[in-house]
C-alpha cells in the first residue's frame, strides 16, 4: 500500500455525491415500504457500517438496529463459502420486519446463509438492501430487494469496503489496482 490510498485505485467507480444521491433514493423508498411497520435494520459488520449510518439517517420511520459479525472471507480476496458468526443478535426477532444492510452482495453464499438463519427466529418479514450488487459472481439464487448500484466484476474498496482491512475510510468506492491483492 502507498502512502496515499487513491495512488492504489485503478479508477473512482463511484463518487461520494453519487453514493451520496443513491442512499437517499434508497432512504426514500424503504421509508414509504415500511411505513406501519415494524423495522429493524440489521447489519453485518465491519464493511456496511458506513451504509447502514448513512442509510438509516435518510429512513423517516421508527427503526432499530443490530449487528452481526460474520467471518466468510479472512484476508482474501474471494468468499471462501464457510460462514462463522462471531458476534450474533442482541433482541429475539419475533414479529419484527427485518431489513438487511449490506455493503455489497457478489457470491451471495454469506448472505443467503445469514438471511436462513434470520427466518428461522421468526421474524415477520425479511428483505435485503444493498448498496452494490454484482450478479456477474452470484453462486445462489439471491436477490436483493433494494439495489443501489450494480457494479462489474472488479475488486472494489471504500466507504466500508476493504481489503485485507484497509481503505474502509475512502469516501468513495474505487477499483483496486490488481498489483494491490495480487502481491
Amino acid at each position: 500500500m502507498r502512502e496515499n490510498m487513491r495512488d492504489d485505485m485503478l479508477r473512482v467507480l463511484l463518487s461520494e455525491e453519487e453514493i451520496r444521491a443513491k442512499v437517499k433514493e434508497l432512504g426514500n423508498v424503504i421509508t414509504q415500504d415500511y411505513h406501519g411497520k415494524n423495522l429493524m435494520l440489521v447489519t453485518v459488520l465491519k464493511g456496511a457500517v458506513v451504509f447502514l449510518a448513512d442509510l438509516m439517517r435518510q429512513i423517516e420511520v421508527p427503526a432499530q438496529i443490530d449487528f452481526m459479525v460474520v467471518s466468510s472471507y479472512g484476508s482474501g480476496v474471494k468468499s471462501s463459502g464457510v460462514v462463522k458468526i462471531v458476534k450474533d443478535l442482541d433482541v429475539p426477532l419475533a414479529d419484527k420486519d427485518i431489513l438487511i444492510v449490506e455493503d455489497i452482495l457478489d457470491s451471495g453464499l454469506t448472505l443467503s446463509y445469514i438471511k436462513d438463519l434470520l427466518q428461522s427466529r421468526a421474524p415477520r418479514s425479511i428483505r435485503i438492501v444493498t448498496l452494490l450488487d454484482k450478479p456477474s459472481r452470484r453462486r445462489v439464487d439471491l436477490q436483493a430487494d433494494y439495489v443501489g448500484f450494480s457494479v462489474p466484476d472488479e475488486f472494489v474498496v471504500g466507504y466500508g469496503l476493504d481489503y485485507d482491512e484497509k481503505y474502509r475510510n475512502l469516501p468513495y468506492i474505487g477499483i483496486l489496482k490488481p498489483e494491490v491483492y495480487s502481491v
